[in-house]
């Protein structure tokens, strides 16, 4: 009797302590929960309902107040917030993977010629594509001729641009159909000659002689680059994205494609200056959807340091007959910066020299006079004068960099610079300290997709092989912690997103990621090793 009692007494206990749970869509248990808040706790549990964080705490607090029909036991390992990539080219990066020859880590031209000949068998066009050669990777670190593809492609036009999209060669055919001759002048790039015949290779604006020719892809194909570049987002962790530089075609494609269901990433557009996107979005203010925003404009102020077409103030120290290219004019900048302040826009430039830096720098500061929340920002920010880091604070200007990129041009970067000016490059803690915030991003396809790369650059200041051995300026390495919350709360705050996501706290979109291993812990030389366990999105997993 006693026996039934208590079985009855526990079950009615039981029930009532069901009856009090509240109901929740998800829990997840048994973790090491990173919420990057603003205490940056470490937490073990959390639940989930309508796809925002509902509560988080420890094991028990969260099993006794809340019931879900999906529980995941996370076995103790890592759990972040879904990582924001603060700069990429998300649209592109797809475009690349499915309509574009792959020419990354090519280590010669010839082989560069080789890989469109593979491509081709595979892929037969009428007009050849492909992206992601560096010269800077060869043993003749010079630009190419058109020559070798004129000799295995002279019948079908062909343009392949550089790994930084700053450059491109194009054969002799795509060069007849466009109407590029040996005299043919760009404001802002440069067609380059050699003993006055055609290379093929066109510097920055000199690409746009290109673009009338160039086929545009379907719909069907744009659809498919923008599933293609979800998944493999997805695939490492990345929960968000932010694409600088889309066009009104491609912003209504995301939304209309997210609203329907077939894609879940979140996007956060930056706008190319067009007419049409001027006309159709800045002058009517901010837009946002559930996992689309819409209020940045992105500029273009040089080239990029690769290709010697980013601005110096001066001459390159191994090419002195240039300091670099403007791609606009002043009075350009000014125009499109005074629509956007008088709109509610964000301005994100890119700037890569010293000399293209100092002018944005001052061109903002006319606009935002001193202490602001505007988040104007310089994207890359890459070579800085030491006497113009303090304009960062005084302006309050975000500088919005991408960590790979110094372990990528390392090798090089004190050839085009000199000893003494590249100390002003890459200097991402020296940036940090002016207004305390960092959003880092990884500019893919430019560099590697895996935003674990992007931490351990930042952190190591190292190549994966370890090299160099002290790590490059180390000085300006960031933490572990600064690192992470670069990815996460100043990623979404560099997009005046971070009260929506960024960090697991209650309210936010329940965006997060598990790692195989805990990157705060670890050897920082494992980390780019890890493995994702599973993505994410809004409470569902993707991955």
């Amino acid at each position: 009797m006693r026996t039934i009692f208590t079985i009855l007494f526990g079950l009615t206990i039981s029930l009532q302590m069901m009856a009090q749970q509240k109901q929740a869509d998800l829990i997840v248990y048994n973790a090491l929960v990173y919420t990057v808040n603003d205490s940056f706790e470490i937490k073990q549990a959390f639940a989930v309902k309508d796809g925002k964080f509902m509560a988080i705490g420890n094991d028990k607090d969260i099993l006794k107040a809340y019931s879900s029909e999906e529980k995941v036991d996370a076995k103790g390992q890592a759990i972040y917030p879904g990582l924001i990539d603060a700069h990429c080219h998300f649209y592109g990066y797809g475009l690349s993977r499915v309509a574009q020859a792959d020419l990354v880590g090519t280590k010669s031209f010839e082989e560069v010629v080789g890989k469109l000949r593979e491509f081709v068998k595979e892929n037969p066009s009428d007009f050849i594509l492909g992206r992601g050669w560096d010269q800077n990777d060869w043993e003749l670190k010079e630009f190419p001729d058109n020559q070798l593809l004129d000799k295995a492609f002279p019948d079908v036009p062909v343009f392949i641009r550089r790994i930084d999209g700053h450059a491109g060669i194009a054969n002799s055919v795509a060069l007849k159909l466009a109407g590029i001759t040996e005299s043919s002048k760009v404001d802002g790039g440069e067609v380059k000659t050699r003993n006055g015949r055609l290379t093929g290779v066109l510097v920055d604006n000199a690409m746009e002689l290109m673009s009338g020719v160039i086929p545009l892809p379907n719909d069907t194909v744009r659809r498919h680059a923008l599933k293609v570049a979800q998944k493999d987002c997805f695939s490492v962790g990345l929960t968000s994205v932010v694409d600088a530089g889309l066009g009104n075609n491609i912003v209504k494609l995301i939304d209309k494609m997210q609203k329907a269901g077939e894609i879940k990433m979140r996007v956060n557009a930056m706008l190319s200056p067009t007419e049409r996107n001027l006309n159709q979005y800045v002058k009517n203010g901010p837009w946002q959807t559930d996992r689309l925003t819409v209020r940045s404009i992105k500029l273009y102020a040089d080239g990029a340091l690769g290709s010697r077409g980013a601005k110096l103030i001066l001459p390159y120290s191994d090419a002195p007959e240039t300091n670099g290219l403007l791609i606009e004019t002043p009075d350009y900048y000014r125009e499109i910066c005074q629509l956007a302040f008088d709109n509610g826009y964000q301005v994100n430039t890119h700037a890569i020299g010293d000399s293209a830096n100092r002018m944005m720098l001052d061109i903002y500061g006319g606009f935002l006079k001193g202490k602001n929340d505007l988040r104007w920002r310089i994207e890359h920010a890459q070579v800085i004068n030491k006497d113009d880091f303090d304009l960062f604070k005084k302006y309050s200007i975000i500088p919005s960099v991408q960590t790979t990129h110094c372990t990528s041009d390392m090798y090089w970067a004190e050839d085009r610079l000199g000893p003494e000016r590249v100390k002003g490059a890459y200097a991402y803690k020296t940036l940090l300290k002016e207004n305390g915030w960092l959003p880092l991003g990884t500019d893919f396809p430019v560099e590697n997709i895996d935003p674990l790369y992007t931490f351990y650059a930042a952190v190591a200041r190292k190549d994966r092989e370890g090299y160099p051995e002290n790590g490059f300026q180390v000085k300006d390495a960031l933490t572990r912690k600064e690192a992470l919350q670069g990815m996460t709360i100043w990623a979404a705050k560099g997009s005046f997103e971070e009260n929506i996501k960024g960090s697991i706290e209650p309210g936010k979109v329940a965006d997060f990621v598990i790692l195989q291993k805990d990157i705060m812990q670890i050897g920082i030389a494992e980390v780019p090793d890890v493995k994702v366990v599973s993505t994410w999105s809004g409470g569902e997993r993707v991955y």
